[in-house]
């Protein structure tokens, strides 16, 4: 099974014949587009940090951290090995000694390097010394690269705490190897998720890696507003990664248009949460259509993420909701819903981001599966 799953990632392209007829290139058949080193981003501003992480399949390390809060950029390529500019054919086939990892740009002013390695270990099997779950062979092992004697100290630490805590029954086998050079991989294989979504999906369920995530963390998995360390951007920071009216709703009390946003007719299963912290606010359980043309909701999934005030702007006495943590604004509650409760939070889109059930777990809300299983 472990070989099928490694030749299917390697030979996706056989696959799915019909895209190559739209004109898309396989992993091989790609134009390689090389650097290494470091991003541009870190020279324009000193305060972004970088960790490098090794975690099996850089598609999926990739896909999971540029979900976080407080994460800039992820870049996939290859580090660790003897040979400069590699290509994607040489590490694959394991002699060059590089490992496929991922680059993380992260502003540690909102997500702690401490974070980081939590959401990495919840993300792989630190156990499995010989790859990361379909992938296997020395280029898919798990590694810890510290670019400073901070991150290796913390590292170390980290790795010795989760060894102590009897999460795992085998030894944590994930070295921690000091960082040399990044080499970034080829362009197609940057954004893989976004830009082949049936392929990437159909080699992550295949690969185990999300069953082991939810046997093993399942619902003890902490979202990343709860990671130690969290603390709300400053405006420039914002303004960067905020739309503008992302920016406008929750910093400046703004309102959207109604029925011209994302969410107000939205009827899929799952939760949503703070476009700035991801603190789980709603739940599709309580989303009903009001026939305002913003989403509405008869009570919040964790009253304690959000908290209300006053508003007499606009020469009207209004009741402000707004999030607990990153203090976004997030739209009104009126006392004409519906029962059970006879409210209506009616709220902005752009003050959201709405996870899927299906996605929940690998996003870190697994606790919250359990609100849509069929009974």
């Amino acid at each position: 099974m472990d070989l099928l799953l490694s030749f299917i990632k390697k030979n996706l392209t056989l696959l799915f014949i019909p895209y190559l007829l739209l004109g898309l290139m396989s992993c091989q058949q790609s134009e390689f587009s090389k650097h290494e080193g470091k991003s541009p981003m870190t020279q324009e501003n000193p305060n972004i940090k970088t960790a490098t992480f090794a975690g099996g399949c850089f598609w999926c390390t990739e896909a999971d951290f540029e979900k976080l809060p407080g994460v800039l950029k992820v870049e996939s390529g290859y580090t660790g090995g003897q040979k400069d500019n590699p290509t994607y054919e040489e590490v694959s086939s394991g002699s060059t000694g590089h490992v496929e990892a991922i680059q993380v740009y992260y502003d540690p002013s909102r997500i702690s390097y401490e974070a980081l390695l939590d959401f990495f270990w919840r993300h792989i099997d630190p156990t499995d010394p010989g790859g990361q779950f379909a992938d296997r062979g020395q280029q898919y092992t798990s590694v810890l690269f510290y670019e400073n004697e901070d991150q290796r100290k913390e590292a170390e630490k980290s790795k010795e705490g989760l060894n102590k805590s009897g999460k795992f029954t085998k030894p944590v086998v994930t070295e921690i190897r000091p960082f040399t050079k990044f080499y970034a991989a080829e362009d197609y294989h940057q954004d893989y998720y976004k830009k082949n979504p049936l392929r990437y999906k159909y080699y992550r369920h295949g690969s185990g890696r999300d069953l082991f995530i939810e046997k093993t963390w399942g619902g003890e998995k902490t979202t990343p507003s709860e990671e130690k360390g969290y603390r709300k951007p400053d405006e420039t920071a914002l303004r960067k990664t905020l739309s503008p009216l992302q920016y406008e709703v929750t910093q400046q009390n703004g309102t959207e248009p109604a029925f011209q946003n994302i969410y107000w007719d939205n009827k899929k299963e799952g939760i949503y949460v703070d476009i700035v912290s991801g603190e789980p606010l709603f739940s599709s359980l309580d989303k009903y259509d009001s026939g305002t043309g913003w989403p509405s909701f008869t009570k919040p999934l964790e009253p304690h993420n959000i908290f209300e005030k006053e508003d007499r702007s606009h020469f009207m006495s209004r009741t402000d909701v707004r999030s607990k943590q990153a203090d976004s604004h997030l739209g009104h509650v009126f006392p004409d819903g519906p029962k059970p409760t006879g409210l209506r939070y009616c709220l902005n889109s752009a003050a959201l981001r709405f996870i899927p059930k299906e996605d929940l777990g690998k996003e870190g809300y697994g606790r919250y599966l359990k609100l849509f299983e069929k009974k």
